[in-house]
């Protein structure tokens, strides 16, 4: 009997311990199969120093996205019905103020849906509208996070007679998976999206975002040698080390540009006008007309004018021509009250905004003016087409190499250094058809952003500017410029001093053109 006793008493220890070793076996497999990316497996036995670096790598870098669901009443009158989908926040996504909590990707998983859509080239509503021709207007929009004003900007496109016959391209350095439903729900048009692959999302701790061993900004050359920080030797013109929140804007539109004119399969016979918005621009719906008839204009009285502004910073506008002397007068003067009741209104309400259009006194024809083109004052709703380009080509290695981490800037170096050649000549609007609506941004730090004031205001100035959109002609005025136009850049404005920046840049160019991949999953 003891034996029997002491043969069970064996038998129940035997079969605990299979079970104990089957269950170990079993937790380590499920362990296992939660890391099968081998990029994003940390292990078990990790210290925290470790396990701190590695989910800063597999966890993109965020940013807040402007994304607010307070579009005025007033804002919403004048937006027609059908469009206001374009403005819905969806009630899911309204309470979220970080991306990170809207993206469910890791960064290896959006590194991936980046590059499956570049070598796509995916152009959605193709099938309805029909293929980009070589004659095809191309509106590439640069976009960051500012979702509420992209909005906006979507929704004055959608009005805009032949927005149908465009190609809208939008580039974006964030990717986001509620800014893509937005430009993938467009229904008015074709439209394309490409991604700048070199973000500081997707490369948060390494060039170009920022590398943990980069020189902190201010520091000096000497102690940056002493910390041996990866560009001590490569300050700016001004001593600073370079800040990637700069250096982006500059390698997107560098990138942007030479994508869509040297490397998009649509684009390979293209000769066509490529306008350049941003994702805080609003247009006015003859905008695309304008450009037609600025475009036959300076073919007839401007041959060498090479790039087309349809846009100013100016806060007053004028939609009509001068006529005799007497009327001359008149607009003068209307001119000075106009500018003593702004000065009024300003200092009672401390304004921001105030834009006016003149009255109505000489009919429908409108002054353009010829002048050459300076970056702060026409880089805004501008285009040029694909010979501009190959002039800009040919010396664009000072586009890289201009130490300014402005591509304006960069761009009017580079036009005032032309070989026997004259700066760039921009024909323009007087009644500018591009307006600047970003109160906030990477140079505006206001604390009160109400994009639904500015956005009204534009409203209602386009509703004042009506009766003087479509003109039947327009009369082309050459001026030489004021001083600001023709004063050379001494040197920039810097944040470009890195060598790793210059050499970046430089490596955008020598990217040949992609054949379209067309097993693409949005």
């Amino acid at each position: 009997m003891p034996r029997l006793k002491y043969a069970s008493v064996v038998r129940v220890v035997v079969i605990l311990g299979l079970f104990c070793l089957w269950l170990q076996i079993m937790l380590s497999a499920s362990g296992g199969g939660m890391y099968r990316d081998g990029d994003d497996q940390v292990p078990l036995t990790a210290n925290p120093l470790t396990e701190y670096k590695v989910t800063e790598v597999i966890v993109p870098y965020t940013e807040e996205l402007m994304n607010s669901n307070d579009t005025s009443e007033q804002v919403l009158a004048l937006v027609p019905p059908e469009l206001h989908k374009y403005l819905t926040v969806h009630p899911k996504n309204s309470s979220v103020n970080s991306t990170e909590r809207a993206v469910s990707k890791n960064l290896t998983e959006i590194r991936k849906a980046i590059q499956r859509s570049n070598e796509a080239q995916y152009i959605y509503n193709e099938d309805i509208y029909g293929p980009v021709q070589n004659d095809t207007i191309i509106i590439a929009i640069q976009v960051h996070t500012r979702l509420t004003y992209l909005r906006h900007l979507i929704v004055s496109l959608a009005q805009a007679r032949d927005i149908e016959r465009t190609l809208l391209v939008f580039s974006h350095d964030y990717y986001n998976e509620e800014i893509n439903s937005l430009v993938r729900s467009i229904d008015f048009t074709k439209v394309m999206q490409i991604f700048y692959p070199y973000s500081i999302q997707t490369h948060p701790n390494e060039f170009p975002g920022l590398d943990p061993n980069d020189c902190p900004r201010d520091v000096k050359m000497q102690q940056a040698i002493k910390l041996k920080c990866i560009n001590a030797l490569h300050p700016d013109l001004h001593g600073h080390y370079r800040e990637a929140k700069y250096t982006q804007t500059k390698h997107h539109w560098w990138w942007k540009a030479n994508r869509i004119f040297n490397q998009l399969e649509c684009t390979t016979n293209h000769t066509g006008m490529v306008v350049f918005l941003e994702e805080d621009h609003y247009v006015a719906e003859d905008f695309i007309y304008m450009l037609n008839l600025l475009r036959a204009t300076a073919d007839r009285s401007c041959p060498q004018c090479e790039i087309i502004s349809l846009g100013t910073y100016l806060k007053t506008y004028q939609y009509h021509a001068n006529g005799d002397k007497r009327k001359k007068q008149m607009t003068l003067n209307y001119i000075q009250q106009v500018r003593m009741a702004n000065e009024e209104r300003r200092k009672r309400q401390d304004t921001q905004w105030n834009f006016q259009v003149y009255p109505n006194l000489y009919g429908n024809t409108q002054k353009v003016d010829i002048t050459p083109w300076h970056s702060s004052m026409h880089n805004m709703g501008f285009g040029f087409n694909r010979s501009v380009w190959h002039n800009i080509m040919e010396i664009q290695e000072q586009f890289c190499a201009y130490d300014d981490y402005n591509w304006d800037y960069s761009l009017l170096h580079l036009s005032q250094n032309r070989k026997n050649q004259e700066k760039f000549k921009v024909i323009m609007s007087k009644g500018p058809r591009v307006f600047h609506i970003g109160e906030c941004g990477i140079h505006h730090k206001k604390s009160n952003c109400n994009a639904s004031s500015v956005i009204s205001k534009v409203q209602k100035l386009l509703q004042n500017a009506k009766p003087y959109l479509f003109p039947g002609s327009v009369t082309a005025t050459v001026t030489a410029g004021g001083a600001k136009h023709n004063k050379k850049l001494t040197k920039g404005n810097g944040g470009w001093g890195d060598i790793r920046d210059q050499e970046l840049c430089t490596n955008m160019t020598r990217i040949g053109r992609e054949q379209r991949r067309y097993n693409y999953y949005a």
